[in-house]
């Protein structure tokens, strides 16, 4: 919902029909302000001027499956990769986040005007898939495998935390955040007190803490 302003400048008919003076918004309703001159007291009332919006395709990336939506957004908006908006439709409600815009020519970009915009392109982020590299617990790579958990996007990964997920338990030895992922300095994180929120992560690599069953021999 627009929020209504305090004061807005318009033309007054009393005192100044050809020039905008600052008027105090009394009201609104059915679609009009009833406003007030600063210059001369008169009250009238006003149409405000509505904020021109587009609407846009989105494009959704969820669990490796997508679906497209639309969205309706201001035509001045400048949206670009990082962002993060709720997405509502009839079949869901997510918060996702932007990881590409395509533009005239089926060009991509990270940032353009919300007019410029064919495409958005994004990833629902309210709850993620994330890979895990494991490694045995000795350092050998050759036995290594890889799981996929699904966790919160707000869910913190740190390094140096044992994890567990079902029957997977493991030490996080580092982990590499996605592209589209602000506030890191850089893309891979391995000393002990990194965090890093799940839906920024791209991989994480970790140390096998699981009992094996042959210890029980």
């Amino acid at each position: 919902m627009t929020e209504v302003p305090d004061r807005i400048p318009t033309p007054c008919p009393a005192c100044s029909p050809d020039l905008e003076t600052v008027h105090e918004v009394l009201s609104s309703g059915g679609g009009a302000l009833t406003v007030r001159c600063s210059e001369c007291g008169h009250v009238h009332k006003v149409q405000p001027e509505r904020e021109r919006e587009v609407t846009l395709d989105v494009v959704v990336s969820q669990d490796g499956e997508s679906f497209t939506a639309n969205v309706t957004t201001p035509a001045e908006e400048t949206i670009e990769v990082g962002d993060e908006f709720i997405l509502e439709t009839e079949e869901v409600l997510s918060t996702v986040r932007v990881t590409s815009l395509e533009v005239d020519h089926h060009r991509r970009v990270e940032e353009a005007g919300a007019e410029a915009i064919e495409t958005v392109w994004t990833r629902e982020v309210d709850n993620v898939g994330v890979n895990v590299t494991i490694h045995p617990q000795d350092g050998s790579r050759d036995d290594s495998r890889s799981t996929t958990i699904y966790v919160p996007g707000d869910y913190e990964f740190e390094v140096g935390e044992v994890e567990e997920f079902g029957d997977d338990e493991f030490e996080i030895d580092a982990f590499v955040v996605r592209g589209d992922a602000s506030g890191y300095d850089r893309d891979r994180y391995e000393q002990d007190g990194d965090v890093a929120f799940a839906k920024d992560v791209k991989r994480v690599y970790a140390f096998d803490q699981t009992t094996s069953a042959w210890s029980a021999w």
